[in-house]
């Protein structure tokens, strides 16, 4: 095993063959990069120890191709240290614990312990983590065997002795190796090594020979035994414990070995072989020196080792709980082990190992019966760390159940005793003890998650993630916008998922508190003066108390000093004017002055100083605080107060009400934008464009008396206070209706915000999960660039600013509350054309500016958060790498000057975003094992085939996924015993059509030989359409404007990382198209899956896809066909041509006229199909034989091909002529990659994905 220094390898296009040397110029150019974007998620082999500093507990996960550093904080949440890639496909690992006896080569690795990795590279290397490079090193590597898999070669397993002075490996088979560590401080750290048999063995000793066929067989699991702490290492012959399956024995037997170091010699101290269940593993007892248990399938053995000679069991245990209690055994009748000498390969037993542990996680076709035992096995387990006197154990059944051991070792008898079950999840491949009380429980194929042991009991704490095996993907390039998002199909039942993963910012996490903080209802950061640069206070709002921190090194609980009223639930709080902070609650406004106890520029009295507001019999529903301006509605009825603030006295202010004015809607949200506000390259790092300095706001809007409202009309409004009162500047009214003209309900504003950037416009995020921009009419706004051309600071040409001087208050206000004269001409506020529309999650829409800047870019929190770009025309907004949070707001400080404080999980997280992009993946549980993923455009859903379904009408289904919620809108149900195997979408005319293959039989599809096995199965075909009586479907968004909604957006580019379509969502598709009404974007509407064709085919249906726009291939067992739909009738299916292989066809794929063939044995093979002659050929075969994972035709020369032993290839004829060629040509290996992993699916994407 070596460490990777780069995450990408590259093969340059070349001949594979002499004959083959002639290649153009076109394929010897070539040259192909492999680059890991997302790395494996699979963990399979777990270590604990400390491995950064001597003082750390850190984990290390074992990811197939990659290993990963990780700690599990006091919360329980799981944090990533750091994660490599290594060359080749990890086995096993193990922590060699650090001993005084030893000196280390580095001072600094000192006290620290080593991780040991085998690999199919045929290594044992010993890794130490420095933390300077922040990553693993190789600090020795021990050549085992020549790289491969071969299970006669060495580097399978892996067993350390306790006191780290001992290290075992094992083949699958027959072959062993002990090393001892050196004591010294040279660069060797393996002192002495022996293996068994001896590589060299010829014709040796007939004791040599006897020793050899005695291990003959296959070793399932092995230990070291540990002896009496008082030995000295001279004084130490190490012994191992095996678990061995000789060949021809049904039964496994335990043998202890021992290496004798003087003689350099391994003798077999005792077999151990008892009547009864089949033995798989054998695990020491820490600290008992001597005792280990041997895990059988049904039952547990306690196994008293001190005397190697004469191995007993003294304890013995059923697993199956709720039948039996445990029993009490000193003495079993041994039975004499049988040697067998057979070159055969892998028997019963040998198979019921890979069953128990190593089986083929891509293998979920079988039968899920095959093999599995009716009675309990344990399939992981982990000690607890540091238990000395009484060590215990918790372990997992194969039912998924957790239970304790304590072993008490006060007698000369131990005691035994085992807990109820603790947990009950799905079976975990490993499990892990580690220090603070927790569990980290892996799941091959689902997420993980971490336990907390608590009073006996284990509690779910939080997840593990864990994507694999991915048995799908489909990429999904929304609407042109170059910016992918894969849809993966992912984990198998019941843990099945559907996972979104798409590219998103990255953030480094600065702080996380411990999960306290349940029930925040908001969160602010306030200055304590204007100008300052920094925040000086956050604020935490509860549902019945209000918390104020002290923003620094630490924060620190200032509420008292500050003067907030702290058993009340905050509605808004600010800085109303330098040294005036202002809280918003239920019954009252409170204006506050801090003292110097809380801030350094507060007061200079023992007590804040504050007054109060409050309106006559109402309640404050929502507010506001802006500079010299507060805001404040009420319900029931519906009323708004606009406040100042003036001074009395020295450290006496007074509140004072501006304007009272009635409602006739109630109010959603209010925004007062700030009037100070900085340079956009001080605001936003993350998107620095040049915005001009000579941005202006239209006439008529203040920043000192200018605030945003949103309304449950619903509508978003600009008001101005004035002298003559207040004003309505302008109003933008939501109108949503699908295509049945019906209303759809939850656009009520949840937040609005004003921005500046070149132009003005307004922001809205809504109640249902929509984002919506609004624009100053095309007719009356002016850019900056035309403002230096008219020579005035007015942006609004003519008589337009008359709309804006003799605006009054219209539709929003009763008739009572007008303020000015009314004139015929211009007694309508300026209509706000609404530009764009997203919908970017289920849950409200939360605006969070990252400053005080009205260019400053803004989190925008739905289900999970986005930044939105707000220098860019249209909406454009990218995921932000972290988890759902409920609320956020930045913190500008010295030592954290951009930080960004987010609230998930019960917890404060402070985070930085940094200039670096990572994938995030979102998860939406589907239950049942999802096979296949399709993305259909024009119903804008996921179209999803599931398998091993708890279901008692079928155990296969066909359903549709909205990708925003991972709602299952409808399904279509196999019938009973069928199982669904490949499905495409295919053109039928104009109209798209689904075509589903499946299975008709079960058991395997393909016999041990590449042949197929006979079977049957079915095509159909569904029709995807529209359910007319649908509530939600096609949106049409319309300002409601009159004659001025008709105006052409200027800005029609698509950008933004959207899930709705940009180029619909201008007013206008296009700058010459006048016939369009209003703004439409297409969302998920109510669909159905209907029956149009089906029948039975000889053979399952395993791989479709679609041919030349009229066409679709199909296979059946060895045979593919050529169909279409006559007359583009989905209900009528004829098949044109067939073509057969040797072997069982497992993919097809073609590109223009170009079909390639994929088998479990021959490879690719590539066709041509004759319209004229209705015929198909084949035009070029593989040169190797593979068993063919995925296929995928770049072009019609070039295909990218998976098999299923990691492999990725690159087959190519771009150098040959058909015209004179022989159908046996082969063609020519371009490129050849190990991954390491199956790749099961392979699709192409576009070149830019950020």
């Amino acid at each position: 095993m070596a460490l990777s220094e780069e995450e990408c390898s590259t093969a340059k296009a070349s001949s594979s063959s002499p004959s083959s040397s002639s290649a153009t110029a076109s394929s010897q150019g070539v040259n192909y990069l492999a680059k890991c974007v997302l790395r494996g998620s699979v963990v399979l082999q777990v270590a604990y120890g400390h491995i950064r500093y001597p003082s750390s507990f850190d984990i290390v996960f074992g990811k197939e191709t990659s290993i990963e550093l990780v700690i599990i904080g006091e919360d329980g949440i799981t944090t990533s240290v750091c994660e490599q890639t290594v060359f080749g496909t990890i086995k096993d690992l193990a922590i060699l614990p650090w001993s005084e006896k030893f000196c280390a080569p580095n001072p600094q690795m000192r006290g620290k312990d080593l991780l040991i990795v085998i690999s199919d590279s045929g290594k044992l290397s010993f890794l130490a983590f420095c933390n300077e490079m922040h990553r693993f090193f190789p600090v020795a590597h021990v050549q085992l065997s020549d790289p491969g898999n071969s299970r006669l070669q060495l580097g399978r397993m892996l067993a350390v002795d306790s006191t780290g002075c001992f290290i075992a490996t094992s083949a699958y088979e027959d072959r062993l190796a002990l090393f001892s560590l050196s004591v010294s401080a040279g660069d060797d750290i393996i002192d002495k090594r022996i293996f068994y048999p001896p590589e060299n063995e010829g014709g040796g000793s007939s004791t040599r020979s006897s020793q050899r066929t005695i291990i003959l067989g296959t070793i399932w699991s092995m230990c070291f035994v540990s002896k009496d702490s008082v030995q000295t290492n001279k004084e130490h012959n190490p012994v191992l414990a095996i678990v061995l399956n000789r060949k021809g024995n049904a039964l496994n037997e335990l043998v202890l070995l021992g290496w004798n170091i003087m003689e350099h010699a391994v003798y077999v101290l005792s077999q151990y072989l008892e009547a009864g269940p089949l033995a798989h593993s054998i695990v020491e007892v820490p600290h008992s020196c001597g005792y280990a248990f041997l895990f059988r399938v049904g039952d547990a053995l306690l196994m008293d080792l001190r005397d190697p000679q004469n191995p007993r069991c003294v304890y013995r245990t059923s697993l199956d709980f709720s039948a039996h209690t445990p029993e009490e055994h000193l003495g079993f009748e041994v039975c004499t082990a049988h040697d067998f000498d057979d070159d055969g390969l892998f028997n019963v037993a040998a198979c019921a190992l890979l069953q128990l542990s190593d089986y083929d996680p891509m293998c979920i076709d079988g039968d899920s019966s095959t093999g599995k035992s009716t009675c309990k096995h344990v399939c992981s387990f982990s000690w607890e760390p540091r238990s000395d006197r009484c060590p215990r154990m918790i372990f997992c059944l194969d039912t998924g159940e957790f239970f304790m051991i304590e072993i008490s070792f006060d007698s000369d008898v131990p005691k035994v005793n085992i807990s109820d079950c603790l947990y009950r999840s799905q079976p975990c491949k490993s499990i892990l003890w580690v220090d603070g009380g927790f569990l980290a429980a892996i799941v091959e194929m689902g997420d993980g998650m971490v336990l907390r042991v608590e009073n006996e009991r284990l509690l779910y704490t939080s997840p593990i993630q864990n994507i694999a095996p991915i048995l799908d993907m489909s990429i999904v390039d929304y609407h042109g916008e170059k910016r992918d998002q894969m849809f993966a199909c992912c984990g198998v039942a019941p843990e099945g998922s559907l996972r979104i993963i798409r590219n998103g910012i990255s953030v480094e996490k600065l702080l996380r508190t411990l999960p306290i903080y349940q029930g925040i209802s908001g969160t602010w950061t306030v200055r304590m003066e204007v100008t300052n640069p920094y925040h000086s206070f956050l604020v935490l709002s509860f549902v019945e108390e209000t918390r104020v921190l002290s923003v620094g090194l630490s924060f620190t609980d200032v509420t008292d000093s500050v003067g907030f009223q702290p058993d009340v639930c905050t509605l808004a709080c600010g800085l109303v004017g330098d040294g005036q902070l202002v809280q918003i609650h239920r019954n009252a406004i409170r204006l506050c002055l801090p003292t110097k106890a809380a801030h350094s520029e507060g007061i200079p009295l023992s007590s804040p100083v504050c007054t109060t507001w409050s309106p006559d019999n109402a309640n404050i529903s929502l507010g506001a605080v802006g500079q010299n301006l507060i805001v404040v509605s009420t319900s029931n009825p519906y009323f708004l107060f606009i406040l100042g603030v003036r001074s009395l006295s020295a450290y006496n202010y007074e509140i004072y009400e501006l304007q009272q004015l009635r409602l006739q809607y109630e109010l959603s949200c209010i925004s007062i934008p700030q009037k100070h506000f900085e340079m956009r390259h001080l605001s936003s790092v993350l998107n620095p464009v040049d915005v001009t300095s000579k941005a202006v706001l239209p006439v008529g809007i203040a920043m000192d008396t200018t605030f945003v409202i949103g309304t449950h009309r619903p509508s978003v409004e600009i008001l101005s206070v004035t002298p003559q009162g207040l004003r309505v500047l302008a109003t933008g009214t939501i109108s949503l209706t699908n295509t049945m003209e019906t209303t759809i309900s939850g656009c009520i504003p949840q937040d609005v915000r004003l921005v500046l950037v070149d132009q003005f416009y307004i922001l809205s995020g809504l109640r249902n999960g929509m984002l919506l921009r609004f624009e100053w009419p095309s007719a009356l706004a002016t850019s900056s660039s035309e403002l230096d051309r008219h020579g005035s600071s007015s942006p609004f040409p003519g008589r337009a600013e008359s709309y804006l001087l003799n605006t009054v208050t219209a539709s929003l206000f009763g008739s009572e509350t007008c303020a000015g004269n009314m004139s015929e001409q211009d007694d309508l506020p300026i209509t706000l054309q609404l530009i764009a529309t997203r919908r970017i999650g289920i849950t409200p829409v939360f605006l969070v500016p990252l400053s005080d800047s009205l260019d400053a870019d803004i989190i925008a929190l739905s289900d999970r958060p986005w930044l939105l770009h707000t220098a860019r025309h249209s909406l454009s907004y990218t995921s932000i790498s972290f988890q759902p949070s409920t609320h956020a707001t930045p913190v500008c400080s010295v030592e954290c000057p951009k930080g960004i404080l987010f609230v998930a999980e019960n917890s404060l997280h402070l985070v930085e975003m940094v200039h670096s992009k990572r994938l995030n993946v979102q998860k939406f549980h589907l239950g049942g094992t999802p096979r296949m993923v399709l993305y259909h455009g024009e119903s804008k859903l996921l179209i999803v085939m599931r398998t091993e379904l708890s279901n008692d009408t079928c155990s296969s289904d066909i359903c549709c996924v909205d990708p925003l919620s991972g709602s299952v809108m409808t399904s279509f149900k196999l019938e009973l015993g069928e199982t669904g195997k490949c499905m495409e979408l295919v053109r039928a005319g104009n109209e798209q059509v689904l075509v589903v293959g499946t299975s008709l039989s079960p058991g395997p599809a393909v016999m041990p030989s590449g042949e197929a096995e006979s079977t049957k199965g079915r095509l159909i075909v569904l029709c995807i359409e529209h359910v007319q009586n649908s509530d939600s479907g096609s949106m049409t968004f319309s300002s409601m404007a009159g004659s001025s909604s008709q105006r052409n957006s200027p800005f029609r580019e698509t950008v933004g990382h959207a899930t709705e379509q940009l180029s619909t969502s201008s007013i206008c598709s296009s700058p010459d198209d006048t016939s369009c009404d209003g703004i439409k974007l297409e969302e998920t509407e109510a669909w159905q899956l209907r029956l149009a064709y089906t029948t039975t085919w000889p053979g399952m249906v395993l791989a479709i896809c679609p041919y030349l726009d009229r066409y679709f291939l199909a296979s059946a067992g060895n045979a593919f066909y050529v169909c279409t739909f006559p007359s583009d009738n989905p209900q009528r299916v004829r098949r044109f041509a067939i073509a057969r292989t040797r072997f069982m066809i497992t993919s097809l794929t073609a590109h223009f006229t170009r079909i390639a063939v994929g088998d479990c044995r021959d490879g690719i093979l590539f066709y041509s199909y004759n319209e004229d002659t209705k015929k198909l050929e084949q035009a070029y075969c593989d040169p190797s034989q593979r068993l063919v994972a995925d296929c995928v035709l770049t072009d019609v020369d070039t295909a990218v091909v998976s098999d299923r032993k990691g492999s990725i290839a690159v087959l190519s004829c771009s150098d040959r002529l058909e015209d004179n060629a022989s159908p046996e040509r082969n063609l020519t290996l371009t490129c050849a990659y190990y991954m390491g992993e199956i790749a099961m699916s392979i699709r192409k994407a576009s070149r830019c994905t950020s």
